[in-house]
Parts: C-alpha cells; structure tokens; sequence
C-alpha cells in the first residue's frame, strides 16, 4: 500500500464552536481557546509562535469570519471546507477529535478548500446581500398595505399592476392623509390609466376606511419607506466600493464597452454602474448576454468575483453551482443515484435570469426552455436553461467572444431541420422513407 505524503507540513486543524475554540497543531495535542476577539489574537499569537502557516476549518454558519479576517491579516492561510467533506471518523465525535482529523486531512491534503474571494468581493458582496434581504422585508410591508386594503374591501391591486407605482403611491398617501372620496383618488392615477381603466379604479377605491385598518396600512407604509431607505444607502456603499475598486484600473476602449443594460424590476442607483463592471470584470461586458442585466452581472460579481481560475472547466463551475443533473452513474450495471441537493447563491441568481427568458418572446433560449418544459416541466428546464446561461457566463468571463443572437424563429429552425434529419435517418435504417403529408 502507498503511503500518503505529507503536502501542507505547517499546518492546523481548528474546529470552531460559540464559545470555545479547539486547535491542533500536530494531530496529537489540542489546545481550547475562547471565542471573544482577545481570545482570537492570542490563538494568532499562539498558531504564529508554532510555526503555523496555513489552517483549515469547517465552514460553520458565520462563526468562522471573525477568525477568517485576523488570521488572514496575519498572513496565515485559512482554508475553508464544507463540512459534509470532513466527515469525522467513527466513534470520535467530539470537539478535540474534530481538530485532530481536520489537521490530518489538511496535512496530507485530502480535502479542498471552499472558494472564498479576495477582500473587496467580500465587501461588495455583504452590501449586495444587505441589500436583496432589505428587498425582501420591503416586499413583505407591501403585502401588509394589501392586507389592509382587503380589510377595507378596497381592490386597487386587482386593477393596476404595481400599488407601489407613483399611481398607487399617490393613492396610498391621500388615503393616509384623510381623504377617502373615491373620485378624488381616482384622479390621482396617471392619465393612462384613467384612459384605460379609470370606471374600475373607481369602483375599486369605494372601501370601508375604518381608524384600525387605516393605521394598519400607516404601519405598513411606513416600515416600507424605512426599507427604501436602507435600500438607498447599500447603493452609496455600493458605489463608493465601485469607484475604489476601479480607480487604478486601466479604462478598457468604447469598443468593449458597449450600452448600459438596465433591469426593468432592480434598477441600482449607482453612478456609472455599467462601465465600472466592465472595468472590473476586465473589459468583459457580460450584459451583452441574453437575460442578464447590469444588475444581475453585479450580484454575480459579488458572488463569483472575477477570477475564474478557481474553476478548470465549464462542468466544474456548473457543478459548483449546484446547476448540473443530480445523477451518477457507477460500473456497467447501470445502477444510479441522485446526489445531495446544493443551492448556492450564484446558482439562484442564474435560476431568476432563466426564468426571464422563460418569460421572452423572441430569444435563441426560449426555444430550449419549450424543448425540456414539455419533456420534463418548468421546474427542470428552469434549472437547464440556467446550466446554459452559466456555461455562457464562464465561457465568456474566461475565454471571451462576440455573443450573437440568432432568435427565437431562427432557433425554431433549425431544430426542426435537425430533426427532419434524424428522422429520415431512422427511416432509411429500417427501410423507409419520410414523405412530408400531401405529398403523393
């Protein structure tokens, strides 16, 4: 039998916990340290005068970021696995025999570690985050002023599309501020909506305005404006991390640059959003891809960073991604299994941008989401055109290339000759011929 050669020989197993740490720098003794930020010097002190240069750690919820930022400003290596990867040996399980095993695994290099990007990615990627969790509370204060509305039998959401549009905001407002004559409300909407639908605007404002319901709907308005204000400063950080990021950057030509390509549903109030990604992402201008977005291209940034290097092959990122079919196939029995379900991120960010082109009238890809929607339903050819768009995505951030679109008509086309000519290929193999219908 080989014997396993030692790869990291400066190194240690950590296994973190909320109030205690364990360390192992030799895989024999363990040391505990505590969890407050002195604490976490003094095991930097500690992993310094051992000769530690490079630890590995499970990734434990957020437990492992405090430790992660000072060990990394000590120039010590901080590798960060998935837990499900370092499984611990049988009839070991405790919090000293957890380090021990990490320390071995890390040593003879039998674990990789997770994908962490550099510092300013990571920045860039709380403020993103901040930023769709604040989204997400001020979508949930919209349904709370639907409620209220339903409360006073009002039905302004059956009639226009969006309640928070200047039209139902100015409505929202008025009621709020005491005036409850439907006429009166109804003539705050816009004019096309009164050209359009102005007899069902008013027959939908005539509600029942009692005190609690109205303070309902006060409540509710205002956390929502709180929101939009939160969601008002994640864009100042956003963009003053964009115009630092980019500043020593060389400007990449007009030429690579190409038009800003906003989203419909997200716009960020980022100055110069558009050619501060390009220079980020060097000189790749990823909008130019169908469905995706200034918007989109950035939560993909703070998600994946810029260095693709990390990823040998297309399949390893879609992988990654959890965007690949969860199956395996062993030996020549055919038998197969489904692996462990993996939602990340990034991969959801490309399920949202599927499901845009799902929605397309004219796009290339909306006739492959129709192929696999109607041989294995929405659900899987929302994960399938989502494969393609992050194979795109890499191909183009790694290697670059001048995406065409060629339609959806087009598309049509060509996969009907593609067939017609399998088809008549079956047909000849077993002695026939394809003959279109009507002709004799």
């Amino acid at each position: 039998m080989t014997e396993f050669g030692k790869i990291n020989l400066h190194a240690a197993g950590m296994d973190l916990g909320t109030e205690q740490i364990f360390v192992s720098t030799d895989g024999e003794t363990v040391k505990a340290f505590g969890t407050f930020t002195s604490d976490l010097h003094d095991l930097k002190t500690y992993l310094i005068a051992n000769g530690v240069t490079t630890v590995m750690m499970e990734a434990t919820g957020v437990l492992w970021v405090p430790i992660f930022d000072i060990l990394e400003s000590a120039g010590i290596n901080v590798c960060l696995v998935n837990a499900a990867h370092a499984k611990n040996v049988p009839a070991q399980k405790s919090d000293p025999a957890d380090c021990r095993w990490l320390y071995k695994l890390h040593v003879y290099g039998l674990v990789r570690a997770s994908f962490i990007p550099d510092e300013a990615i990571r920045e860039l990627r709380i403020y993103i985050r901040q930023r769709e969790d604040n989204k997400d509370i001020a979508a949930s204060h919209i349904q709370h002023i639907q409620k209220a509305f339903e409360l006073m039998n009002i039905k302004l959401h059956n009639v226009i599309s969006d309640i928070m549009g200047v039209s139902g905001l100015s409505i929202i407002e008025a009621i709020l501020a005491g005036e409850h004559d439907a006429e009166k409300l109804t003539a705050l909407c816009n004019k096309q909506i009164l050209k359009k639908k102005k007899e069902k605007v008013l027959e939908s404002l005539k509600g029942n305005f009692k005190r609690e319901y109205i303070f309902m709907m006060q409540q509710a308005y205002d956390a929502w404006c709180f929101y939009q204000k939160q969601i008002e400063n994640c864009d100042i950080k956003i963009g003053e991390l964009l115009k630092k990021m980019t500043e020593n950057l060389p400007k990449p030509p007009q030429e690579l640059l190409g038009k800003p390509k906003p989203s419909r549903h997200d716009d960020l109030n980022v100055d110069n959003l558009h050619d501060q990604l390009v220079c980020i992402n060097n000189g790749r201008n990823a909008a130019s891809l169908p469905g995706f977005s200034d918007s989109a291209v950035l939560k993909l940034t703070a998600e994946l960073g810029t260095d693709f290097s990390k990823w040998v092959t297309d399949k390893h990122f879609t992988s990654w991604l959890g965007l690949s079919p969860r199956k395996y196939q062993s030996g020549k029995t055919n038998k197969t299994r489904r692996s462990l379900k993996k939602n990340t991120k990034a991969g959801q960010i490309f399920k949202e941008l599927s499901m845009s082109i799902a929605g397309s009238k004219h796009l290339a890809l909306k006739g492959f989401y129709n192929r696999i929607k109607s041989r294995s339903g929405s659900k899987a050819a929302i994960k399938a055109v989502a494969r393609k768009l992050a194979k795109l995505y890499y191909d183009y951030m790694t290697r670059g290339f001048t995406y065409v679109e060629q339609g959806l008509i087009e598309y049509e086309k060509k996969f009907k000759a593609a067939m017609i000519k399998g088809l008549e290929k079956k047909a000849k193999n077993i002695g026939y011929q394809l003959v279109p219908i009507g002709v004799h």
